[in-house]
């Protein structure tokens, strides 16, 4: 039997005792044998920690102190990984099956960037299909996020030799397409699962603060792409943005 590669699974929490059980029970329930799972708390002011406490024996590594936000606190959960993957799975996305892991790794062969897919489900509990195309591993790369995160950051997997930290203080609200755009930049070899891993919970912070981030958005592709591709690359994500009524306040 082959060597199985250590999945580090990182949640991030923060007063979530709505819906963290439900993470942290898809994350138990693996069949893959191979998984340390680590907790980074915010210092929850309601039942999350007790509710965590609950899955203790599950739970590798916890953490519950002040952070400065959300990527903040993933860059204290990669610095505490020993896994040779890294998986973000935060409160309220949930795998979808027992198997995820052990699905997308079947036939892995040590690859810098394994990816798959998710199920987004929104406050009322209906689920629908990630919104940009799926990209095949032939011809992704760090190229392919011009058009912004056409990977969820919940289906991606990378190898530990290409982790980066989150710049969060220079991007706090779209500090996940930088960082996915910098590890793409030193990844070699890319592998699609073909995999949906987890239903990933509609909502996260710079859909909250939306205008904020497309400026956001607008100064990460430009850092990377330069000023003339990323005016043409916005013009159509604001098409794409127009057409599926997403531009809002």
């Amino acid at each position: 039997m082959k060597n199985l590669p250590k999945i580090s699974i990182i949640t991030v929490t923060y007063n979530c005792e709505s819906f963290i059980e439900e993470t942290i029970k898809s994350v138990a329930a693996q069949t893959y044998p191979n998984i340390e799972y680590i907790i980074v708390d915010g210092l929850s002011k309601d039942r999350t920690l007790e509710i965590v406490e609950n899955y203790r024996e599950h739970i590798d590594i916890l953490v519950s102190e002040k952070d400065k936000n959300l990527y903040d606190a993933m860059n204290k959960g990669m610095r505490l990984a020993t896994g040779d993957y890294i998986w973000f799975l935060h409160a309220g996305d949930v795998a979808l099956s027992p198997t995820v892991i052990a699905d997308a790794f079947s036939n892995g062969n040590d690859e810098d960037f394994v990816y798959g897919k998710v199920k987004v489900i929104d406050a009322e509990g209906n689920t629908f299909p990630w919104y940009k195309k799926h990209p095949n591993a032939k011809n992704l790369s760090f190229k392919t996020f011009r058009n912004g995160m056409v990977v969820c950051h919940q289906a991606m997997f990378p190898q530990r030799r290409i982790w980066e930290e989150y710049r969060f203080e220079k991007y706090p609200l779209v500090a996940d397409l930088d960082w996915t755009i910098r590890i793409l930049k030193k990844a070699k070899t890319y592998r699609d699962s073909d995999v949906h891993f987890c239903t990933f919970l509609k909502g996260g912070i710079s859909t909250k603060h939306r205008k904020a981030s497309w400026k956001e958005r607008f100064n990460i592709l430009k850092e990377h792409f330069g000023l003339i591709p990323t005016l043409w690359e916005h013009l159509l994500i604001l098409g794409q943005a127009l057409r599926r009524g997403k531009l809002g306040s």
